[in-house]
C-alpha cells in the first residue's frame, strides 16, 4: 500500500510519493463535467507552521487524562490541517506556475491527511470530512499534473475517508466533494490517455489506483461515469506493467 506520510513543513515537508522532475505535458482544455473554480491569484505564500502528528504523555498521568489530552491533540492536528493559509498557498502555486505545475504540492497536502487518519487509527468522521471538504472547495486537480501527484492524491483521500457518503450529508458538502472527486479522475483518464503512453506511469502508481478505485466503487460511486471511464483508462497500462509489480501491489489488485 501506499507509504507516504508527508506533514507540512516550511510549506510542505518533501514525501517520498513527491516527483523531482517537471512535468511532461501541458493541460489540455477541460472536459467538461465541472468547471475550474475562480482561483484568485495571492502575493507570497505565508509560512506554513509544521502540522506534527506526535502525542507526548507524561507516565505519572491517569488513563482518563491521557486520553483526554490526546482528544485534544488530535483536534488540534486537525485544525492545523485547515488553516486558510495552507490552501492560499496551494491555489498560489497552481496559479503562478499555470501549466508546469505538477501538483507535488497538492499531493503532499493530501498526504498529510492520510497520516492525520492513520495516526488516529481511523477515517475522518462526518463533522471533519464536511470541514475538510468545505476547506477543499479550490483543491483544483489539473491535467497537468504528474502521475505521482494524481495517484497520491486519489489514494490518500480515498484512504482517509475524504469520498465517503456519509449520511445525512449537506447538499454542499455533497456537490464539492463529486466536483473534486470528478476533477481528479478526469486528471486521471487524460494522464492515461496519452500518446504516446506517458512516460512516469508505474506498477506502483496503477495498483493504488485501482485500490482507491474499488473503495469508491464499495462506497457507493459505482455508478459515477466517470469512475468507470477511469478503470477503463486504466486497464490497457496493468497489462504493460506487469512485470514490474512487487507482490503487495499484486494484492491491492
Amino acid at each position: 500500500m501506499d507509504r507516504s506520510s508527508a506533514g507540512i513543513s516550511g510549506q510542505y515537508a518533501r514525501s517520498g510519493n513527491d516527483y523531482n522532475r517537471p512535468n511532461e505535458h501541458a493541460a489540455s482544455s477541460r472536459r467538461g463535467r465541472y468547471r475550474h473554480a475562480t482561483v484568485r491569484q495571492w502575493g507570497h505564500p505565508p509560512r506554513t507552521a509544521p502540522v506534527r502528528n506526535e502525542f507526548y504523555y507524561s507516565s505519572a498521568t491517569c488513563s482518563s487524562q491521557n486520553l483526554q489530552r490526546r482528544s485534544v491533540n488530535r483536534a488540534q492536528d486537525f485544525n492545523n490541517l485547515i488553516k486558510q493559509e495552507i490552501m492560499d498557498g496551494l491555489v498560489n502555486q497552481s496559479a503562478r506556475i499555470g501549466h508546469r505545475y505538477d501538483g507535488r504540492h497538492h499531493g503532499q497536502y493530501a498526504s498529510s491527511i492520510k497520516k492525520y487518519t492513520s495516526a488516529a487509527k481511523r477515517p475522518l468522521n462526518r463533522a471533519e470530512q464536511s470541514q475538510l471538504i468545505c476547506f477543499l472547495k479550490n483543491f483544483n486537480a489539473t491535467q497537468s499534473w504528474n502521475w505521482r501527484s494524481l495517484t497520491t492524491t486519489l489514494h490518500s483521500f480515498t484512504s482517509a475517508g475524504v469520498f465517503t457518503p456519509h449520511k445525512p450529508m449537506d447538499e454542499r458538502v455533497k456537490l464539492t466533494q463529486a466536483a473534486l472527486l470528478s476533477r481528479l479522475l478526469d486528471a486521471i483518464i487524460f494522464n492515461c490517455n496519452q500518446k504516446p503512453e506517458a512516460r512516469d506511469i508505474d506498477a506502483r502508481g496503477i495498483a493504488n489506483l485501482l485500490w482507491a478505485m474499488a473503495k469508491l466503487a464499495n462506497n457507493g460511486q459505482a455508478q459515477r461515469p466517470e469512475l468507470n471511464e477511469a478503470v477503463a483508462a486504466l486497464l490497457p497500462h496493468v497489462n504493460a506493467q506487469k512485470a514490474h509489480f512487487k507482490p503487495q501491489e499484486i494484492a491491492n489488485l
